[in-house]
């Protein structure tokens, strides 16, 4: 299973929704690639309306994949897998500690990878050429920030959506996104992104922390964020939300999804 990072503040079932686009979509082509050791599939799909049946059932709140073949939210085994598992045998059990380096269990950050730079006023990475990398905040230092070149500069630390005063604002909201796969550190499955920027969404499912649900969905999340220490790149470094948390998805801007593929899907009339 492979995926693409989206950087947006979305809810789980608005991931969802974009997958039943997708599967009820036109594949239009699938071209296949091999670069640094990896083999990548890209799919060019015409979306489909219809958002609310396909892999999952949105008229169940609980619902799971419906097909054996398709798009898919990953799932946290999936998630894990990809961004930690080294086929080849690296790291404790196989296992890394970063999904950008073996690193080492035990040591605290000492083999976290580098934090990227970002332009300030667009949010590239501006140090790829530093590997591994990835964007958090490391400890003593600040998170990876820029401004959009269109807003004046002051207008960042002072002007927020939330109307928090500046002093909060910056407390609360340090750390930007970087612009997608820019940090260029693969995982040991060749996917970018899954160590800092945004916290992605899966689709399991898990009790809540309080042993009540109160009809409410839970489901895991991973990644860290780009305003997060290191130890949330972590393995362990699990999170857990509800599905529908409407007041996380309009305060909480780290959020992102993943799209997956597993089983081979080929464009239609072949």
């Amino acid at each position: 299973m492979g995926g693409q990072a989206v950087r947006l503040r979305r809810l789980l079932l608005d991931a969802a929704r974009l997958v039943d686009s997708l599967v009820n979509g036109r594949i239009l082509s699938k071209s296949t690639r091999t670069e640094g050791g990896f083999t990548y599939v890209t799919y060019q799909v015409r979306l489909s309306p219809r958002t609310e049946r396909g892999m999952y059932d949105l008229d169940r709140p609980d619902t799971t994949r419906t097909e054996d073949s398709g798009f898919v939210v990953p799932s946290q085994n999936e998630w894990v897998k990809a961004a930690y598992y080294d086929p080849d045998g690296g790291g404790p059990n196989a296992y890394w500690k970063y999904p950008t380096n073996a690193g080492v269990f035990g040591d605290g950050d000492a083999t976290a990878p580098s934090p990227t730079v970002l332009n300030p006023t667009t949010g590239d990475v501006t140090n790829a050429s530093t590997q591994p990398l990835a964007s958090y905040r490391p400890s003593g230092g600040a998170a990876p920030t820029w401004c959009p070149a269109q807003v004046p500069p002051d207008e960042c630390t002072t002007v927020n959506p939330l109307g928090l005063d500046p002093t909060t604002y910056a407390e609360v909201y340090q750390g930007s996104l970087s612009t997608v796969g820019q940090a260029r550190t693969t995982s040991p499955w060749g996917t970018l992104d899954q160590g800092g920027d945004a916290v992605e969404w899966t689709d399991t499912i898990t009790p809540p922390p309080t042993g009540q649900d109160f009809g409410r969905v839970w489901r895991r999340l991973h990644g860290g964020v780009s305003n997060s220490a290191p130890y949330q790149m972590w393995p362990s470094a699990v999170g857990l939300q509800p599905q529908d948390n409407y007041f996380y998805r309009h305060t909480y801007p780290w959020l992102g999804i993943r799209i997956g593929v597993i089983g081979d899907l080929e464009p239609e009339g072949r």
